[in-house]
């Protein structure tokens, strides 16, 4: 689950994280008067999605004067922001964050995330902050430290220390830096986040150590035990599908293909996916029902995988094990039924009670193409859609 940049605030802030003083608002005239209570002579107004690359797209602009921040409050409020994340699709900007201006010296990169390669939080940093971060590690990856973190010990103040040296930091700083370091260790590990990213940390002109830009992204399967997390969630800023399967616990994916997916097992997900291209055909969708679907479930995720209009066919592949064939069946059966399904459908079974769930698809008196396995499967769908 991502959070908006000001909630990563507020989050880092109650880890004893620097950040400048700012408010939140929906409306141009309100952006106003929280500049007016900030105070100043220079005020940020950012864009709040969920996507980096904000300053590019034009949701982020500085304004001199409290008329002004009105103004741009007011522009970029309800315009269609396109980055480099969020695909040409855009975001709608439901939120604008008014922020105090600051004097700033030099801007650095800092990030703790989770190396599944060494199964340890690893924390890097580099002396290139800003918005060209992606930049600067693809052509010059030898300016992003890092540091791989003990998980008995937790960050060590020496090595994020050692960090700070490696990213050119000197005197009083580093002491400021190291805080910020260990406060976006800390915040990362309490709150079940998966990476959690300052982008600037800045170096002031008075020599203090602030946080100019967070992003932060929690492990969705901890949030029962984050409630505080959980109250962050902003649904206008998912898919109103995705939305829509996190209710019934189906993990819903949405692709850009025309072949609707059902299948219960990420990895066998995954292969269906491949399977599928393999054999000249385009996923629609990853969709993954878990191994106790119920017909219910298996409905909505039919209902889910139909809402979109470029699906043209649903492939449904289940291996049986706490899953049994036969229910699975009946769920299928009863979707088709209640929808009226137009589009063709193979359904490939596999495993317990594989024998009765085939029987109740034969007797069912549908329009379902049966297969024997996975490749069978996806030739037929492919060529299912092909021929439509």
């Amino acid at each position: 689950m991502n959070i908006h940049e000001y909630q990563a605030k507020e989050v880092l802030r109650r880890f004893g994280g620097v950040t400048l003083e700012g408010g939140v608002t929906e409306n141009a005239s309100e952006a106003k008067s929280i500049a007016e209570k900030i105070g100043g002579k220079l005020w940020v107004v950012k864009a709040q999605i969920h996507a980096g690359g904000r300053g590019k797209g034009g949701g982020v602009k500085i304004a001199k004067s409290l008329d002004e921040v009105e103004k741009l409050t007011g522009e970029i409020l309800g315009m269609n922001l396109v980055t480099h994340q969020t695909g040409p699709e855009g975001k709608t900007v439901n939120k604008v964050f008014i922020e105090s201006g600051c004097d700033i010296a030099k801007e650095y990169y800092v990030a703790a995330l989770l190396d599944r390669a060494t199964s340890r939080i690893t924390m890097m940093a580099s002396s290139e902050g800003g918005m060209d971060i992606e930049e600067v590690a693809e052509k010059t990856p030898e300016l992003i430290h890092s540091v791989d973190i003990d998980p008995t010990v937790g960050l060590a103040p020496y090595q994020a220390r050692q960090l700070a040296f490696k990213i050119g930091m000197k005197g009083k700083v580093v002491n400021k830096a190291v805080k910020q370091f260990i406060t976006l260790y800390n915040a990362l590990m309490d709150t079940d986040c998966a990476l959690a990213e300052i982008n600037p940390l800045v170096e002031t002109s008075d020599g203090d150590v602030v946080i100019l830009d967070a992003k932060m992204n929690f492990d969705s399967n901890a949030l029962y035990r984050q409630p505080t997390i959980l109250e962050y969630r902003d649904v206008t800023e998912e898919d109103p599908a995705e939305y829509e399967a996190s209710k019934f616990d189906l993990a819903f994916i949405k692709l850009d293909g025309n072949i609707g997916c059902l299948v219960n097992g990420a990895g066998l997900a995954m292969s269906t996916m491949d399977v599928i291209k393999i054999h000249g055909g385009s996923p629609a969708n990853f969709l993954d029902v878990g191994g106790g679907a119920t017909k219910e479930k298996v409905t909505e995720a039919f209902k889910i995988i139909l809402q979109d209009p470029n699906v043209k066919g649903i492939l449904v592949n289940i291996f049986g094990g706490i899953m049994k064939c036969d229910i699975i069946a009946e769920g299928v059966i009863a979707a088709t039924k209640d929808l009226g399904l137009e589009v063709p459908l193979v359904v490939r079974l596999q495993g317990t009670n594989v024998d009765a769930g085939k029987k109740l698809l034969a007797d069912s008196g549908l329009n379902i193409l049966p297969a024997d396995d996975l490749t069978d499967a996806a030739e037929k769908i492919v060529g299912a859609v092909k021929g439509a």
